[in-house]
């Protein structure tokens, strides 16, 4: 057996296709477009890439991009005060604060500051709340593209055995809860579960998100068994090398030979974060002009 390998590129691709079709309908209706601001303090190497390919992206989708660039020593009351002016500007529709941020400011602060309705990342409290409790709100973009990529392949997943490893704010637990929500029977796992191999093997649905290079081994899959791999770690260089090449959190070439289906590191999970980050901001410019839409359509 050769596990189909998922294309998340193409998937991500497609999906930000429908949405650029969808803002040029909404603007007929409205007078406007969707608009995304996009907040990155300090210089970070990886968040500068992240929030420039955010800006290209919604750039591309016909969406307005406001992009704010502070500098790392801007204080918690600054980045409090322009949280607060996006809040209440009326061509914003999504608010995303690039993290990590500077040591001094705290996330949670900034975080709860957001307008939950606002809230196109998924991690402000009301959100996380609405989603355990079955409300509307909006999810995390990297579970959620993961939930599309499983439902593109599996289709109905009622009934399905789903380990999740993995248990943090923004992708374990918010995974854990989608699965449960299609009525999948549901582990949470991480790297102090006993007999993780064990855990993983009986599984239909396994989701990496644990954050350790290759730590799923081959052997630990059911064969036959979807896997999702959201790790994206860097190998060290080795002597004389470059950067080091990247990978998973799943033994990619010894799951291949047993897994139904696999993502690939880079290429899988990764192109859907933003492609569901723009869906989010054009559900919340939608929910804000009391347009009609069809979530499932995007």
């Amino acid at each position: 057996m050769t596990a189909n390998i998922i294309d998340g590129k193409a998937f991500a691709l497609a999906l930000r296709e429908r949405i650029a079709t969808q803002v040029a309908t909404f603007r007929e209706t409205t007078g406007r477009v969707p608009g995304l601001a996009v907040v990155l303090v300090g210089e970070d190497p990886a968040s500068a890439v992240y929030v420039r390919n955010k800006h290209k992206a919604t750039v591309a989708a016909g969406m307005a991009s406001f992009e704010h660039k502070l500098s790392a020593h801007t204080s918690q009351a600054d980045l409090l005060a322009l949280v607060d002016q996006l809040n209440a500007d009326p061509a914003v529709d999504g608010i995303l604060v690039q993290l990590p941020l500077p040591g001094h400011i705290d996330e949670r602060a900034v975080i709860t500051r957001i307008d939950p309705d606002k809230d196109v990342d998924g991690f402000h409290p009301v959100n996380a709340g609405r989603l355990a409790t079955g409300l509307e709100g909006f999810v995390p973009c990297t579970p959620l593209g993961c939930l599309m990529l499983l439902k593109d392949q599996l289709g109905d997943l009622a009934g399905l055995d789903a380990v999740v490893i993995g248990r943090s704010n923004i992708v374990g637990k918010p995974m854990a809860q989608l699965l449960v929500k299609e009525s999948c029977t549901v582990t949470v796992a991480h790297s102090k579960t006993r007999d993780l191999s064990t855990v993983v093997k009986r599984a239909d649905i396994v989701v990496a998100a644990v954050g350790r290079p290759e730590m799923v081994k081959g052997e630990w899959i059911k064969p036959g068994a979807c896997v999702i791999d959201v790790g994206i770690n860097r190998e060290p260089p080795e002597s004389g090398g470059s950067n080091g090449r990247l990978v998973g959190d799943v033994d990619f070439a010894g799951a291949l030979s047993v897994a139904g289906a696999i993502t690939p590191v880079p290429g899988g999970v990764g192109p859907m974060t933003i492609a569901v980050l723009l869906r989010n901001t054009m559900i919340s410019a939608h929910r804000r002009e009391d347009v009609s839409y069809d979530k499932d359509a995007w």
